[in-house]
């Protein structure tokens, strides 16, 4: 087959200025000098891509808390491990955090941080010998919560943010379950059983674990009931807590809550599939905000926090004046 050259000596041309462009020369960041204020700091961000997502997913969170309705954050252990537990226990503390969702790892790490303030162990090293995992404190510990939570018809994270304040472990203070249990906010504990580590220990129960991360499972959709115009974020989770919330919702809706027009964002290192679709764009395909934050959690989540606290302290200082 036979094509002429297209020409490009006949394409057409227009002005600059009579075409509109998406990055302008005022959403650009700004510089600040050494010693300058948090708030100067979120200031001085360009008003382009994931920057002024995060600006704008702060604002929202600020609005839900001024206006008294839901935020939730869902996570997986990740958060915990790279020492976020103080920032998310204070934002508890503060009422900022109406209710916290956990896959079964979560609690494993924020009871050993709350024992001896530390945690993590080297895989690898311990698969070899099959010494895994089989730390007595901790199976000892969470199956006896299990045990508890199911005998008296209540979900694992309650009871393990009470026995961790009963135990008045050393390091209590950064449990994010002790700090909800205190609190009294919901703080729920989603286990796919054979995933953690205690299910490894001879005193571990099938029945009871089942039983008290199913009283978590409608604990959560209770509160995702109340989600309307307020806010759902994913931290770190790729598999569990996307597809324990795109259920929750379900069920909640189901039972005739209209939760509509709520903000759902995923924050995490990459993007994938079930964070994209059960928290993001499935939930809010009958309106709502989406925002996709990628990045290292130990720093976009204080970075988050922060931007969340100063739009709550600018807010009051203009009220006082």
């Amino acid at each position: 087959m036979n094509f002429t050259p297209l020409d490009p000596r006949l394409a057409r041309t227009r002005s600059l200025k009579s075409l509109s462009r998406m990055v302008k020369r005022e959403g650009f960041a700004a510089e600040i000098p050494a010693g300058a204020s948090m708030s100067d700091f979120i200031a001085s961000l360009p008003d382009l891509l994931a920057a002024r997502d995060l600006r704008d997913l702060a604002i929202r969170i600020a609005e839900t808390r001024r206006a008294g309705r839901t935020f939730l954050l869902m996570m997986g252990a990740h958060p915990i491990k790279v020492g976020l537990g103080p920032l998310i226990a204070g934002l508890i503390r503060d009422g900022i955090l109406s209710a916290i969702a956990t896959n079964g790892a979560a609690i494993i790490h924020d009871f050993e941080l709350a024992l001896a303030g530390r945690t993590s162990e080297d895989v690898g090293k311990g698969l070899s010998t099959g010494d895994f995992g089989m730390v007595e404190e901790t199976g000892a510990f969470l199956n006896r919560v299990a045990a508890m939570a199911a005998a008296e018809k209540k979900g694992m994270g309650e009871i393990a943010g009470r026995e961790i304040e009963a135990a008045k472990l050393k390091f209590r203070d950064n449990s994010i379950f002790a700090t909800a249990y205190q609190a009294q906010v919901p703080a729920t504990i989603h286990v796919a059983i054979g995933a953690d580590i205690i299910h490894m220990h001879p005193d571990a129960d099938g029945a009871s674990i089942g039983a008290a991360t199913m009283t978590d499972f409608h604990r959560l959709a209770s509160v995702v009931a109340t989600l309307s115009r307020g806010v759902a974020v994913n931290l770190g989770s790729a598999v569990v807590m996307p597809e324990v919330f795109l259920k929750a919702l379900n069920l909640a809706r189901n039972l005739g809550n209209k939760v509509t027009n709520f903000t759902a964002a995923d924050m995490d290192f990459v993007r994938q599939y079930r964070p994209r679709m059960n928290v993001v764009e499935r939930p809010t395909q009958s309106g709502g905000n989406r925002i996709m934050l990628t990045g290292h959690h130990e720093i976009m989540f204080p970075l988050l926090a922060a931007a969340i606290r100063e739009r709550l302290a600018n807010k009051s200082r203009k009220r006082a004046k």
